[in-house]
């Protein structure tokens, strides 16, 4: 009697310690990847390249990752998930030590792309591993902690980043996570069975569908990323390129609908309600997205706080979704209108949004926190009931499949909500600081007061009248650049409410999903 309640004991401890295992696996992308956007502006500075150069990285790292996420079912097939997981691992482990070791733009994208790889197996393969691993009475625990970790790393990363980089600099953003990847290989080596999703009959690879896809996304991708540049440059080049792009998707679409053994099950993903929640999932991944990449460059460059600072702001608003998520875990199955719920999380990221864009540049520090409290609900209130109720509309048997097709949507939108905001802010900075310098003219009184005194204020630091004459120019260029920025987040933050508006607009108007 000992013995069998000590196997039992020792099972549930089992079972506990996968539960937590599946939560760090998926948790490390979310933290690397939150980590990564939040200080992409040092990165990229650290490699001395511009922000624009931001669309080209995030795009590499996606490819990487929609290429693992479509093959997902292949190679969990083949070698089975423990092997298939320590292969993503070593990937993602070798990406990230090279990205940590680059020096250019070049290596910094091939960095990523291999880091893609390996990070775009972690989140399907762990959420499609808990009705795997777990009976029905255990699955909702497994549930709960996995989406605690998801949460949970969203408010340490911005924080983390800034430390590391206040302090060590932007190498560390990747140095810091390969200990943690160690540590789950160690765990997937140890936990996991041996021959979990393995196949006994032999899968049949096919290299053409393979090599479509990735010609498809790879135009897709370098269109999102430089279309606003091409368009005008060279526009006969990005038509050429969006075209093929359209064409290998529509062929990729044929032959997966067609072929026996897909990489996408496209034929049994039909279901309304399954691609309502599809649609919902990209306004969700591109509003969120958009949001995380802007408001790092809002509070440091625009409202000039300190780095660290800003991260725990951002931490801030990540924790309140995690209280939030907290109480949807405990109370949400007793609320039954769940399309009420999606449209106040649309409606709160809309107020956020445009609180944020109408403070002034000199707003204190407390006048944020209202703004990104707020903002706080948006992640919990749209995504999980979107999550709940698209899956549902599939059923267990369908779950992985539907989960693969989502998560490359998920790459996709993040790819082009991140790139969105990426060119969006340096197109509308050159447009605003062609407005403001065109205004600093002689015959604008204020301007030439002001310069008057700056002048006259650095002549009494003891400088050359033609000194201090250089001097107010240069701290008005500075003036005028700076001002030019925050002109800028204000005008996408503007959009931004706009887009969550609409969001809320879209999610009344579905009835599949409630």
């Amino acid at each position: 009697m000992k013995t069998q309640r000590w196997q039992q004991f020792m099972h549930r401890e089992k079972q506990l310690l996968l539960m937590w295992l599946l939560a760090a696996l998926v948790g490390m992308e979310f933290l690397e990847n939150a980590m990564f956007v939040f200080g992409s502006s040092h990165i990229l500075g650290g490699i001395g390249v511009a922000p624009r150069e931001f669309a080209q990285v995030q795009a590499a790292y996606a490819i990487g990752s929609m290429l693992m996420i479509a093959l997902q079912q292949w190679l969990a097939r083949h070698f089975g998930y423990r092997r298939y997981l320590l292969i993503a691992l070593l990937l993602y482990g070798l990406g990230d030590l090279a990205s940590a070791s680059a020096n250019n733009l070049a290596e910094l994208t091939t960095a990523r792309l291999v880091q893609g790889m390996g990070g775009g197996a972690f989140f399907i393969s762990t959420r499609v591993l808990i009705p795997m691993l777990f009976p029905p009475r255990s699955r909702p625990r497994a549930v709960r902690i996995y989406m605690l970790g998801i949460f949970g790393v969203g408010a340490i990363g911005p924080v983390l980043a800034a430390w590391l980089v206040e302090h060590w600099g932007w190498r560390w953003v990747f140095w810091s996570v390969l200990p943690l990847a160690a540590m789950i290989a160690v765990g997937v080596r140890w936990l996991l069975p041996r021959h979990l999703g393995r196949s006994d009959a032999p899968v049949k690879f096919s290299l053409a569908p393979v090599l479509m896809f990735v010609l498809a996304i790879g135009c897709v991708q370098w269109s999102f990323s430089e279309a606003r540049y091409e368009l005008f440059d060279q526009p006969e080049r990005l038509f050429l390129v969006v075209l093929a792009g359209v064409l290998l998707l529509g062929l990729f679409g044929l032959h997966q609908w067609r072929h026996d053994e897909p990489l996408l099950h496209l034929r049994d993903l039909t279901h309304p309600g399954f691609l309502v929640g599809l649609a919902l999932y990209a306004l969700y991944y591109f509003v969120v997205n958009f949001s995380n990449y802007l408001f790092p460059q809002y509070a440091e460059r625009g409202l000039g706080l300190p780095l660290l600072t800003t991260g725990w702001l951002n931490s801030f608003s990540a924790g309140i979704s995690l209280v939030v998520a907290v109480f949807y875990i405990r109370y949400a199955a007793r609320v039954t209108n769940k399309r009420a719920m999606m449209m106040t999380g649309c409606i709160a990221m809309a107020t956020a949004a445009w609180w944020l864009s109408m403070l002034p540049p000199d707003a204190p520090l407390d006048a944020l926190y209202g703004a990104l409290a707020v903002k706080g609900f948006f992640g919990v209130l749209m995504v999980l009931p979107v999550a709940s109720l698209t899956f549902r509309a599939l059923g267990d048997s369908l779950f992985a499949k539907g989960y693969q097709s989502k998560n490359i949507l998920r790459q996709m939108m993040a790819s082009f909500a991140s790139a969105t905001a990426a060119v969006a802010l340096q197109d509308s900075q050159f447009t605003a600081y062609t407005e403001l310098s065109g205004r600093v003219t002689p015959d604008n009184t204020a301007a030439m007061d002001w310069l008057a005194q700056v002048q006259a204020a650095f002549e009494r630091l003891g400088l050359t009248s033609g000194q201090a004459h250089g001097a107010a120019l240069a701290k008005l260029a500075d003036t005028v650049q700076h001002q030019a920025f925050f002109m800028a987040c204000q005008s996408l933050y503007h959009w931004l409410a706009l887009a969550s508006a609409i969001a809320a607009v879209v999610v009344v108007a579905q009835r599949r999903l409630k």
